[in-house]
């Protein structure tokens, strides 16, 4: 038994060591993880992979809209003051998330802008935001250009968000054969509600009903067996659902 649990723990330190390379992380981690292969995976995953899990991001979400349905400009008033005492890059980030939440979408994308320009430059998360805020501000192009350096740099990272913002940002930029190419890739690929609905929104928005009526079939079929959590983690997308499908 005792054997049994030393492989184990040695897997799991092969794991994290290969998650430590594969994202650029810094060496002493390999050390750390086979001196110490129990604690030192314990103390990574709690630090690096869980913080960045679907799971995680998902009940960020629900507790930014629970805080945004109590007090719309909370967040926004508390990221302005967080950052106006501690201008740190993770403030501003907090700060650039928060315009982009509230609608400020050109601040938002500046924030963005500022914060790549610092040892941040490289940071996935921060590019990907700026390439949602620039999206929303009507600037698909300088999105775009982050989604292409993002893909060509770590193909796996935020795959499915990538894409439907990719696509989108073709959509916007008058490139409806790439547009359409890249909504069926996230479509087929991820089979998620929110693929099949930006898909609708765009087939809608184009008079495309022969592709939009299979995928509304389909998410009204999904949708109906939503709790509240679910529906609030949509609500965004199904609002400009709603919308494309009224027109």
């Amino acid at each position: 038994m005792p054997f049994v649990g030393l492989g184990v723990h040695i897997l799991l330190a092969l794991f994290c060591a290969v998650h430590v390379v594969r994202n650029g992380g810094q060496l002493y981690w390999l050390i750390i993880l086979f001196s110490f292969p129990l604690l030192g995976s314990l103390v990574y995953l709690l630090v690096f992979v869980v913080p960045h899990s679907r799971v995680e991001r998902s009940a960020k979400r629900a507790m930014r809209a629970a805080g945004r349905a109590m007090d719309p400009g909370r967040e926004l008033r508390e990221a302005r003051v967080a950052f106006d005492e501690t201008p740190t890059a993770q403030n501003q980030m907090r700060l650039a998330t928060a315009l982009l939440d509230a609608g400020e979408a050109a601040q938002s994308a500046e924030q963005f802008q500022a914060c790549l320009r610092g040892p941040f430059a490289k940071d996935l998360e921060i590019r990907l935001g700026a390439a949602r805020a620039f999206l929303a501000a009507g600037q698909a192009a300088q999105s775009l250009e982050h989604l292409a350096s993002m893909r060509a740099e770590k193909a796996d990272f935020r795959a499915e968000a990538v894409s439907l913002l990719t696509a989108r940002s073709l959509a916007a930029l008058e490139r409806p054969v790439e547009a359409r190419a890249e909504f069926e890739s996230a479509s087929e690929r991820f089979g998620s509600v929110e693929a099949w609905a930006e898909y609708a929104i765009w087939a809608l928005d184009r008079g495309d009903d022969a592709t939009a009526q299979p995928l509304l079939a389909r998410i009204d079929k999904v949708s109906a067996k939503w709790n509240a959590l679910a529906k609030q983690l949509n609500e965004p997308v199904m609002r400009r659902l709603r919308a494309a499908r009224k027109v």
